[in-house]
């Protein structure tokens, strides 16, 4: 088994905690079902939100959806100028016998700008 990373964002429509909980956690089940994983699978998770985003964790939301014994940690996102507003990156370590190839990267919605050249 390899150790793999898994990349993603989405952006989100408002700063709430309730939307980031619906967002993030559509996220993570996609990066987890576009890989064929389970939680078991995570090693760690990284999130960075961008400095517009106040209302909650993204770790607090993946909590939330089940993945609790993940060591997960969250920063903040470079505040560059021009840069999409209120979007939250994941970096997710995983075991996996797939290929580097093979790993699906997930940017959701107008976050799929981001990463043309990787995202699925």
């Amino acid at each position: 088994m390899a150790v793999r990373a898994v990349r993603g964002a989405v952006q989100l429509e408002r700063d709430e905690a309730g939307h980031m909980e619906e967002r993030v956690g559509a996220l993570l089940t996609a990066v987890l079902e576009r890989n064929g994983l389970t939680a078991d699978d995570l090693i760690s998770i990284w999130f960075t939100a961008t400095p517009d985003l106040h209302s909650d964790f993204p770790a607090a939301a993946a909590r939330k959806h089940g993945i609790v014994d993940v060591p997960l940690i969250c920063a903040q996102e470079l505040d560059v100028e021009g840069a999409m507003p209120r979007v939250v990156r994941v970096l997710a370590h995983i075991e996996s016998d797939r290929p580097r190839a093979d790993i699906a990267h997930v940017y959701l919605g107008a976050a799929a700008a981001l990463r043309k050249d990787i995202a699925q």
